[in-house]
């Protein structure tokens, strides 16, 4: 979907600066719900800069981390270079590489709407081992809660590139219940914020696939409207990003 693996190749450094983290709530949540277990077998796909691969990584045995564009890979391998049980290779949703039932659980964080869904369910239905969990999460930025994050949504509609598209709360429960099929899901969710001086919110926004960069011809404007965003909304100096993160787990026919 709109060359997906190469999207963020110009942004790297912006995203392992600005993006978020996931809520530690929702790791103990999963901890205590059984989804992760000290024995088992991880595989983080989409994994990125291995931001939520280093998470995952103290509550399971093993956890391998898959990403196919090279220089998000890069960055991940240095961000993971001292967490002992993960590794970090070239693989996608949709052809792994993984050995058939090799692992206990399946994750993907901030991906699993640029997958070939149907692609990457085979590949979950070959790679879990019976009763394996596929495990998918989002910080979704809450959009109504503040008149800065309405604001800041009708800049992303009105500069972005092509933000409409690609937006992932387009996955809505009709298409995770048809991906998850009989067997279902549970969803769980937890707040979580970032905060931000005017560095940071520039950062933030070009860690976005959709925010055009420098060079663009709607950067510019871009850029300037987010100042005045800033100077308009910022309390002592600085903005809140509001997010629910939002987990949704479940097996697939054949897992």
């Amino acid at each position: 979907m709109h060359d997906a693996t190469g999207r963020f190749s110009n942004r790297v450094d912006s995203y392992v600066k600005y993006r978020p983290d996931y809520p530690v709530a929702l790791e103990r949540d999963l901890v205590a719900r059984g989804v992760w277990r000290k024995d088992a077998t991880w595989a983080d796909v989409g994994a990125g800069t291995g931001i939520w691969t280093r998470q995952i990584a103290p509550w399971v045995g093993r956890v391998i981390a898959l990403e196919p564009n090279a220089p998000m890979r890069a960055a991940g391998e240095t961000f993971l270079a001292d967490v002992a049980n993960a590794s970090l290779r070239d693989g996608s949703a949709e052809a792994t590489g993984l050995p058939d039932q090799s692992c206990d659980g399946i994750t993907a964080a901030q991906a699993f709407h640029w997958f070939d869904r149907v692609a990457f369910r085979a590949e979950c239905e070959r790679v879990l081992r019976p009763g394996g969990t596929v495990l998918l999460v989002w910080n979704e930025r809450i959009v109504e809660v503040t008149p800065f994050a309405r604001d800041y949504e009708a800049l992303l509609l009105e500069h972005g590139t092509d933000y409409a598209a690609v937006d992932h709360r387009r996955m809505t429960p009709e298409v995770l219940a048809e991906f998850f099929g009989a067997g279902g899901f549970t969803t769980v969710e937890h707040p979580h914020a970032q905060y931000f001086d005017l560095a940071g919110l520039e950062g933030r926004v070009l860690s976005s696939s959709y925010a055009p960069p420098p060079g663009h011809p709607r950067h510019a404007g871009m850029m300037e409207a987010l100042r005045e965003l800033f100077v308009k909304h910022a309390e002592e100096g600085r903005l809140a990003f509001d997010y629910v993160t939002r987990a949704y787990f479940g097996t697939v026919a054949g897992g």
